[in-house]
């Protein structure tokens, strides 16, 4: 199952506290103070990792704590330090604050480990307070509690390639010919239910991550079909790939779909929209003697735009997409990945 939000609550341990206690031993009068400090309590961090795909394990486990921190004891014995949370997450976690809303740190790359909680300090025993003027103290601090929070996680999937148009244009198909995911085939909308990854081999060193998202309809920024629920996973993607379909059984109008799907992706996002697209025109095996593929060349022509003309059941033009996409990849820079003023509501 593909879960990409949760919502945790993450405490970090308390401080253990300060002892008092004073030296007691045959033959040594007036010891003097002997009581330890209290250990530190565990903090609660959050580590990527490329090993994990979604944030299913959040779905029923929401609540994290450190363990506590010893107390100091007598002959100067210092309280055990705990040990620090370590929660992994999925690469492409976005962490916001439960309760402000804030962005709190963005999981981009694998290995980064954030501190979300930091654990409690422990208290002074009284042998910290022995001066020459007070040679008995008796005053000891209590440690301090640790930190907690609430958290907002959401998953947005990291890929170079995210394929976007209407459902049955044979988005999850293609993937399925250029890399060894196997997504739900059907011939029915919304065949997709999930965003779907496959890395797509270029030759023996070099490959890109490509992701299939559900399908889009009109008013899919305002929640209609699937809605923009997985619309936040094509923000991260560095090349979009908009496959209209120019089969004869489908009676639409592919220069409609077209402006259907950029209206949503700029309502969702001006950024989405304005993100290097190469235009596709899938499913040319089922085109027929209809004019659609003709009015789509002329179309892309008008826009000076290449049209890569596909079959993912033949295998007409797929090298030649794979190879494309895969060249217009190297022209475009890996930025820093920005903020998203859509999910921060």
């Amino acid at each position: 199952m593909f879960v990409d939000e949760a919502r945790i609550h993450v405490a970090a341990g308390g401080g253990g506290n300060g002892c008092l206690a004073f030296r007691r031993e045959k033959f040594i009068p007036r010891g003097g103070p002997s009581g330890g400090d209290g250990g530190n309590g565990g903090s609660v961090y959050l580590e990527s990792t490329a090993h994990l795909n979604t944030l299913l394990k959040f779905r029923f486990n929401k609540e994290f704590r450190a363990r506590r921190a010893g107390h100091g004891e007598g002959s100067n014995r210092h309280g055990k330090d705990s040990e620090d949370m370590v929660i992994q997450v999925p690469l492409g976690t976005v962490v916001y604050d439960g309760a402000t809303g804030d962005r709190l740190f963005d999981f981009d790359t694998e290995g980064k480990r954030f501190l979300v909680a930091k654990g409690g300090r422990g208290g002074r025993g009284n042998a910290r307070f022995a001066t020459s003027t007070n040679q008995a103290p008796r005053r000891a601090d209590p440690g301090t509690p640790g930190e907690e929070r609430d958290l907002r996680l959401e998953l947005k999937l990291l890929a170079d390639v995210g394929l976007v148009g209407f459902p049955n244009v044979g988005k999850s198909t293609l993937i399925s010919r250029l890399s060894a995911a196997r997504p739900r085939i059907a011939d029915y909308p919304f065949t997709t239910l999930e965003p779907c990854l496959g890395v797509v081999p270029v030759d023996e060193e070099d490959s890109f991550v490509m992701a299939d998202i559900p399908g889009l309809i009109a008013g899919a920024h305002e929640g209609k079909g699937l809605g923009d629920r997985f619309l936040k996973h094509v923000e991260r993607t560095r090349l979009l790939l908009h496959l209209i379909d120019v089969a004869e059984s489908t009676g639409r109008d592919p220069i409609e779909d077209y402006s259907v799907i950029m209206t949503e992706l700029e309502s969702f996002s001006p950024a989405v929209a304005g993100k290097p697209t190469l235009m596709v025109a899938s499913r040319v095996d089922a085109a027929g003697d209809s004019n659609r593929l003709f009015a789509l060349r002329e179309f892309c022509r008008e826009r000076k735009q290449r049209l890569y003309e596909i079959s993912s059941v033949t295998g007409e033009g797929l090298e030649e997409l794979k190879r494309a996409a895969w060249a217009r990849l190297q022209e475009i820079p890996r930025q820093s990945l920005p903020e998203d003023p859509a999910s921060e509501t």
